[in-house]
């Protein structure tokens, strides 16, 4: 619309141009050589209308609004430092801006940020305010007022995580007396069935969607979705954490930490700590961040992303000082970034041995002890879960 009127401007400006002409005063001759000039001019014009009208299909048109939009969006773009891609990952999000995915309802899933069409990129690429909720359930915080929120980042096409986090650690909605919510948050991908997502979402009401790609490259940008979430639909909760979908998750070990005496209530990190871990610069490793993305040699500390618990104060924190950190694509190291900007540290937790990362093999005792372990599997979750839950003493 900002198009056509800018249009329609020019075109007054001209009518009134052209409207001062009979009033000035000229010679004879020429005033009657510029009336037949203005009369063929109008005629011109008129023929090109009716023409228009009759030639111009619908498509053609909207093809050159769009060309127009296109060439007015360039000129209004704000300069920002943009996230990279990695090509492989950029070809593939260049052939989804020209196929975009459409819900039953008719909604477009586009890869770009709603606000970027009319005004480009806001700050950054990884800046959640310029994505858009496709799946949002807003309702589930205020009905169900919870203590705990975890949220699982997952591919869409990952059903079988899903599935085996809803029958484990992900089952309970009050656990130690408090009460729980378990979300998987998804971006786009083109290959999953988009209907087929939308009955998941409406058997469980636990899906969370945002319109940006789902790749491993894109993670800082789930992860700052996830904080966006958690800031805007559920500020009421006490705490919340990122966990990823290959976790076991004793459930009742975190609740009983987070109920705790001292536990800060603000302004509050915790997980898995890791101190001056160095940036990888080998360009065949999947962690790899290049010195434009990263100058620094090392990282400030950070919880690894596996699983890190937080206050629910933070993530509002997070988004807004995110607007001056340019974004790699180490999303936890990210976040590390994010809270020493806030002039704030990430804090040991009570027990730094509850947050383990790989486990070789199963042990009922040992699992009975920790709160997090990478296991790698949705069976092995399954099966670890059936075990662990059986009764009797685990040690």
């Amino acid at each position: 619309m900002g198009d056509q009127n800018t249009g329609s401007d020019e075109e007054l400006g001209q009518r009134r141009q052209f409207a001062k002409h009979p009033h000035q005063q000229k010679p004879p001759a020429f005033h009657s050589w510029f009336q037949g000039l203005l009369m063929l001019c109008l005629l011109v014009f008129v023929v090109f209308l009716a023409f228009s009208d009759s030639t111009l299909s619908w498509s053609e048109t909207l093809s050159i609004q769009k060309q127009y939009q296109h060439f007015f969006n360039k000129s209004k773009q704000v300069h920002a430092p943009a996230y990279l891609i990695h090509p492989k990952h950029r070809a593939f999000l260049n052939k989804m801006k020209e196929n975009t995915l459409q819900t039953p309802e008719g909604l477009q899933y586009n890869t770009e940020p709603h606000t970027t069409q009319q005004q480009r990129l806001q700050y950054h690429e990884a800046y959640p305010h310029n994505y858009r909720f496709v799946l949002e359930n807003a309702e589930v915080c205020k009905v169900n007022s919870p203590f705990l929120v975890l949220m699982v980042p997952v591919a869409p096409s990952n059903v079988a995580a899903r599935d085996a986090i809803r029958a484990t650690w992900g089952k309970d909605r009050v656990v130690q007396g408090k009460k729980l919510l378990t979300l998987f948050v998804l971006g786009l991908d083109k290959t999953h069935d988009v209907e087929k997502l939308q009955q998941e979402n409406q058997q469980h009401n636990d899906l969370i969607q945002s319109n940006f790609l789902d790749t491993y490259l894109n993670l800082t940008i789930k992860t700052m979705v996830i904080m966006d979430w958690l800031a805007t639909r559920c500020p009421a909760a006490a705490y919340a954490m990122k966990v990823d979908s290959d976790m076991f998750l004793n459930i009742d070990n975190l609740v009983i930490m987070l109920k705790k005496p001292g536990i800060p209530q603000k302004n509050y990190l915790t997980g898995m700590l890791m101190w001056n871990r160095p940036v990888v610069r080998s360009k065949n490793s999947k962690w790899y961040v290049p010195e434009e993305m990263y100058p620094e040699p090392q990282y400030p500390t950070y919880t690894l992303g596996m699983g890190y618990v937080f206050s629910n104060d933070l993530p509002a924190k997070l988004v807004d000082v995110s607007k001056s950190i340019k974004p790699f694509n180490i999303e936890d190291a990210y976040i590390g970034m994010c809270i020493k900007k806030l002039g704030l540290s990430p804090t040991s937790p009570p027990d730094p041995s509850q947050f383990k990362a790989y486990n070789s093999k199963y042990d009922r005792c040992d699992f009975s002890k920790v709160i997090t372990y990478i296991i790698g599997s949705s069976e092995n979750l399954k099966n670890f879960w059936a075990d662990y839950k059986k009764p009797g003493p685990h040690c």
